[in-house]
C-alpha cells in the first residue's frame, strides 16, 4: 500500500562545525517553518540531532519528513560525508534508510548559499560602495557568491530556463596575486610560512590574525593579539575610539578587506558576474562597519582595462539570518542539483 505522503512537509539544513540549522518546508516552496539551531557537539551524530529535532516539535513517525536536503561545511561527493570542523560522520544510504527518506539531498553549504540568493529579500542585503557603482546588476547574468570563515568559500549561479543552477567552485584556493609593495611583503612572509599561498590562506578568519601578525613583521612591531576575534574588537575600538595601541589591527582588517575586493573583483570578471556579487559567511556580518571603511569597492573595481566592466557590477552583504537554508529548499526540487 503506498503511504499518503502528499501533507508532509521537507527537511531542510544547513549544517556547520558548530551548529546544525534545521527547518521545515512545504515542498516547492521557501517559507521556512520551526527553525531550530542545534548544537553539533551535543549530539552524536546527524541521524541523532534530527531525531532530536523532530522531538522538539513533537512529530511522531508518521509525520516526520520523507523528503530532505542538507547542506554540509564539507565535500559531499563520496558516499561518506565526514565534517571537517566537528565528529560527525555519515553514510548517506544509512541515513536515508534510517530516517525513512524517499528523496535525500546532500550538498555544499556555500552552494546551497548561492542557491539562497535568489530568495533573500532586498531589504536582506547592503549594498558596498554604491555610490562607486554604475549599474544595478543585469538579472540575466551570472552571481558571484563569495565569503569568508573558516575558509573562503565561493560559487556562481546562474539562471536557467526552469531552475537556478550552482557553480560549486574551489575558487578560495586560487593562487593570491599581490596588488602593491605591503602586499609584496605579506606574500613573501605567507609564503615563508605556507609553501604556496592561495587566496583563502589570507581571506578566512585564520588569516585576519596572520595579516596583523605580518604586518607586525613588515613594521617591525609587536603583534601580541591571539585570535582573529582580538583584532576585529580591536580594529572596532580603534575606528571608534581612535586608540593608537589598536591602530596595527585596524590596518590589518582594512588590508584584508581590501584583499577581499580585489579578490572579488578577479572572481567576477572570471564568472563575468554582470548579475552581482554577493557577500556571504562569518567574517563580514560581525564587521560590516569595517568593511564599510575599508577600500573593498576600491580594489574591486581597479582592474586597468576593464575597470568600467567591474564598476556596473554592485556588490553586496548578505544580511539575511538563513540563506543556506532557503537554499536546500530551493534545490530539495531543482533538477540542476543532484
Amino acid at each position: 500500500m503506498t503511504r499518503d505522503t502528499s501533507h508532509r512537509l521537507a527537511l531542510v539544513g544547513d549544517i556547520g562545525g558548530t551548529n546544525a540549522r534545521l527547518a521545515l518546508v512545504q515542498p516547492g516552496s521557501h517559507t521556512l517553518q520551526h527553525i531550530q539551531t542545534l548544537a553539533c557537539a551535543e549530539h552524536a551524530g546527524l541521524e541523532e540531532a534530527i531525531q532530536a529535532y523532530y522531538r522538539m516539535l513533537g512529530l511522531s513517525e508518521a509525520e516526520q519528513p520523507v523528503e530532505a536536503c542538507l547542506a554540509f561545511a564539507c565535500p559531499v561527493h563520496d558516499e561518506r560525508v565526514s565534517m571537517t570542523n566537528n565528529h560527525w560522520t555519515f553514510l548517506k544510504r544509512e541515513v536515508r534508510e534510517s530516517l525513512r527518506l524517499e528523496r535525500f539531498k546532500c550538498l555544499n553549504d556555500f552552494t546551497a548559499m548561492a542557491l539562497g540568493v535568489p530568495h533573500i529579500e532586498a531589504s536582506e542585503r547592503l549594498a558596498i560602495g554604491e555610490e562607486l557603482t554604475e549599474g544595478s546588476g543585469d538579472a540575466a547574468s551570472p552571481r558571484l557568491v563569495i565569503g569568508p570563515g573558516t575558509g573562503l568559500g565561493v560559487a556562481g549561479l546562474v539562471r536557467g530556463t526552469h531552475n537556478w543552477i550552482p557553480l560549486a567552485t574551489e575558487g578560495g584556493h586560487a593562487s593570491f596575486a599581490p596588488t602593491d609593495e605591503i602586499e609584496d611583503g605579506l606574500l613573501g612572509i605567507f609564503r615563508r610560512r605556507h609553501g604556496r599561498v592561495s587566496v583563502e590562506r589570507l581571506l578566512c578568519g585564520q588569516g585576519m590574525l596572520e595579516i596583523y601578525q605580518a604586518l607586525g613583521e613588515l613594521r617591525q612591531q609587536e603583534s601580541p593579539l591571539a585570535s582573529a576575534a582580538d583584532v576585529s574588537q580591536a580594529a572596532h575600538e580603534h575606528l571608534h575610539h581612535d586608540e593608537p595601541q589598536n591602530a596595527l589591527a585596524f590596518d590589518a582588517v582594512m588590508r584584508f578587506m581590501k584583499i577581499l575586493g580585489a579578490v572579488a573583483g578577479d572572481a567576477a570578471l572570471t564568472l563575468g558576474a554582470r548579475g552581482g556579487v554577493y557577500l556571504c559567511g562569518g567574517v563580514l556580518p560581525r564587521n560590516l562597519d569595517l568593511l564599510m571603511r575599508s577600500d573593498f569597492r576600491h580594489a574591486f573595481t581597479d582592474k586597468n582595462r576593464l575597470s568600467r566592466y567591474n564598476a556596473a557590477i554592485p556588490t553586496w552583504v548578505v544580511t539575511a539570518p538563513w540563506t543556506g537554508l532557503l537554499g536546500a529548499a530551493e534545490a530539495l526540487h531543482n533538477e540542476e542539483v543532484a
